[in-house]
């Protein structure tokens, strides 16, 4: 693995609207760039066992999951034909309907940036140690499991 530069990744607390804008935005400058996939986390409030989630708390083995992003963007680099690509993610609370992943991929033409979009939520899911506690309206809470 290369040592390129490494990307903040964790953003406390949720993404904002202006945040996800003000991305997009910067990359109107770049001529080359013929699509732009995005994914969008958002907490849904799920009714688990009767009870309502209400937000959830993100946690992460950080330093260990800051190296598994890195090696996820130098994998999507070589998989797919990409221009650019970011990846945040929340820690902390996140109440529902607010957003705690954002996935933004550029490429030349649709068909890489969808692609290399859906493969790094994937992988992210399954090998980035991220947890969520799912907290309820009752002041209850359960781990949250990770699911495709």
């Amino acid at each position: 693995m290369s040592e390129k530069k490494r990307h903040k990744v964790f953003i406390e607390g949720a993404i904002s609207p202006a945040f996800i804008a003000d991305s997009i935005a910067m990359h109107s400058t770049k001529t080359n760039i013929g699509a732009h996939a995005i994914f969008l986390g958002q907490v849904r409030n799920d009714m688990i066992d009767g009870k309502r989630v209400r937000e959830i708390d993100y946690s992460a083995y950080v330093e260990m999951a800051e190296e598994k992003m890195h090696e996820i963007r130098e994998m999507v680099f070589g998989k797919f034909k990409i221009t650019c690509m970011h990846i945040h993610h929340s820690l902390g609370v996140v109440k529902t309907g607010e957003i705690s992943l954002f996935v933004f991929v550029s490429s030349e033409h649709r068909a890489g940036a969808f692609d290399a979009c859906r493969w790094i939520v994937d992988e992210i899911k399954a090998e980035v140690p991220i947890w969520g506690k799912e907290i309820f309206e009752d002041e209850t809470y359960s781990w949250k499991a990770n699911s495709k």
